[in-house]
């Protein structure tokens, strides 16, 4: 599986355009905004995209959704059913952050997710675990052969996702990394929802809210 990432929004939210090389099949991950951006990389890389995937309903991981889908007429998938709460607060997240509720349309998911899904892109399989506390249908999406995890705003380069929005909680997110990230080795590299790519086992290391001697 090949994969790149794309800052979108102005919360530089990283967008990812993941496709199967054999196949040039792909989908885009949380495509929150700048969607003239995420066409060209798509066109750049000479994929066609069969679906959209979303990792949660934050308006800047999920503001584009609705838009895309419906230009390329792909179905979407993801995140888990409770995330419907954010999903159709869509309009409104956009309204409170001053950028207007146009652009930021709702949806309802082709294919909710749960957790021990599998997602097809061409040839390639993503695994799908549900991973609330950031918010409560969060997902997360692994691919085990090029040993990769699109993990959203659970975890980033040196932290971890916000709880203090609505239905977030800190324990949950900390019982969500622990118990379904890191079992998945730590040779694992992972695009987060912001910032720079980290693996697993740096994050056990280094990061102070869930090392393994913060933990300890």
């Amino acid at each position: 599986m090949k994969y790149a990432v794309i800052p979108v929004t102005p919360f530089q939210q990283n967008c990812s355009l993941i496709w199967c090389e054999d196949s040039l099949r792909a989908a885009v991950v949380d495509p929150g905004g700048d969607m003239d951006r995420i066409e060209q990389l798509i066109k750049q890389e000479g994929v066609v995209l069969e679906k959209v995937l979303v990792t949660h309903g934050h308006m800047d991981h999920a503001g584009a959704v609705a838009d895309m889908a419906e230009k390329y007429r792909v179905p979407i998938e993801g995140p888990q059913k409770e995330e419907a709460f954010w999903i159709d607060r869509l309009p409104e997240q956009a309204k409170m952050f001053g950028l207007g509720g146009g652009t930021f349309r709702s949806f309802t998911p082709d294919r909710w997710l749960e957790d021990g899904d599998r997602v097809q892109v061409g040839d390639e399989e993503l695994e799908v675990y549900h991973c609330p506390g950031h918010t409560p249908g969060h997902v997360a999406f692994f691919n085990r052969a090029q040993r990769l995890a699109i993990v959203g705003d659970l975890l980033f380069q040196g932290s971890i996702g916000r709880t203090d929005f609505p239905k977030g909680d800190f324990n949950t997110l900390i019982k969500s990394i622990t118990e379904k990230l890191w079992p998945l080795g730590e040779d694992v590299a992972f695009i987060p929802g912001h910032g720079p790519m980290s693996t697993f086992g740096q994050e056990r290391k280094t990061n102070a809210f869930v090392s393994d001697y913060a933990l300890s």
